[in-house]
């Protein structure tokens, strides 16, 4: 999840743990814990994008990371306040469980986290996107009442329980409409009898109502939208060929696999004006369905002068965001039949 969520959530779960006895102190260590696990992505000035990816939601969204983690910062934080509010184990308790709750959060997203690491098996329910207005703000609310009070009044336990309990029940709530848009994908597919391999539901930016769908069939994939307020259950799948070929002798080199394992498989191969991008399906497009100008995730693929393999992320213009975010809105709304 973004910054803000992840924040939010250290600080009210610290609160729940330690705030009677240490008051904000606890929201302000939870929040530092809760963004403990991200800074993973400073990897990125140190190596290429690839192994920066690779990286990302790896060892410091782990539960070993969390393990032996967390008595370090309960002892260094301990010896900051040297009184007895609070002794070692319970700062211990506190960083253990904002830097636990950080990755358990972010298995419910697209990505992916390693919460097993070593092993390299992603969890991820994909039923909730990375930045969520509807679970953040609500819980950010009660969040900053609760802090209006002293530590010692009942209100202050009352309204940080209350944003707890409300960001839970979404996620839950989330986890029913991924089930239920789940079916409305495979029905439709049933209905347009096409044969398909595997499919993945994951909600659009910035809400649970718009959800789309990737699914794989033996020489491409499709992609399609269905909408809570949809009038009409017959979905329209754009078709996106795999195109694998077009690699050529690059399918050879050791680079392949690694962006293969990072898009667990789901991606294209696509060739224009003479370069070779590798597209990532997993977070969808910039746009909607045939129009789409490309995905999110995209690599060019090129041998450098030394005839090395580059994988080379394509940026995204931050100008396509307010046309397509109006886009997505609009399709939001449910479809005109």
């Amino acid at each position: 999840m973004d910054s803000l969520t992840q924040i939010v959530l250290g600080a009210a779960v610290a609160e729940a743990t330690l705030g009677k006895k240490v008051g904000n102190k606890a929201i302000l260590w939870g929040a530092i814990a809760g963004t403990i696990p991200d800074l993973d992505v400073l990897s990125k000035f140190f190596v290429d994008n690839v192994t920066a990816n690779e990286v990302h939601r790896g060892f410091s969204h782990s539960i070993v990371f969390s393990l032996l983690a967390a008595p370090l910062f309960g002892w260094l934080i301990s010896k900051i306040y040297k009184n007895k509010e609070a002794n070692w184990k319970d700062w211990t308790k506190l960083m253990f469980l904002g830097l636990f709750t950080h990755p358990l959060l972010d298995a419910f997203t697209t990505w992916g986290t390693q919460l097993f690491w070593p092993f390299t098996y992603k969890v991820s329910f994909k039923n909730i996107f990375v930045v969520d207005p509807l679970y953040t703000i609500p819980f950010l609310v009660f969040l900053i009442l609760a802090m209006r009070y002293k530590r010692s009044d009942p209100k202050r336990r009352k309204f940080n329980v209350i944003g707890l309990y409300m960001s839970s029940i979404y996620m839950l709530v989330t986890l029913g409409l991924k089930w239920n848009t789940y079916y409305k994908f495979q029905a439709s597919l049933k209905n347009q009898n096409i044969e398909y391999k595997e499919i993945q539901t994951k909600p659009t930016p910035l809400n649970s109502i718009l959800w789309t769908a990737n699914i794989e069939t033996k020489d491409s994939f499709l992609i399609g939208y269905y909408s809570l307020l949809d009038k009409d259950d017959n979905i329209t799948f754009s078709e996106f060929p795999k195109n694998h070929h077009l690699l050529g002798k690059m399918k050879n080199d050791p680079l392949l696999p690694r962006l293969i394992n990072l898009s667990e498989g789901w991606y294209t191969i696509e060739k224009k004006d003479n370069k070779v991008y590798f597209n990532d399906l997993r977070f969808g497009q910039l746009g909607m369905g045939d129009t789409a100008k490309r995905f999110v995730f995209s690599y060019e693929l090129f041998y450098d002068q030394e005839g090395i393999l580059q994988a080379k992320e394509r940026g995204r213009n931050a100008d396509e965001a307010s046309p397509l975010l109006k886009k997505l809105f609009a399709r939001m709304l449910g479809n005109k039949s």
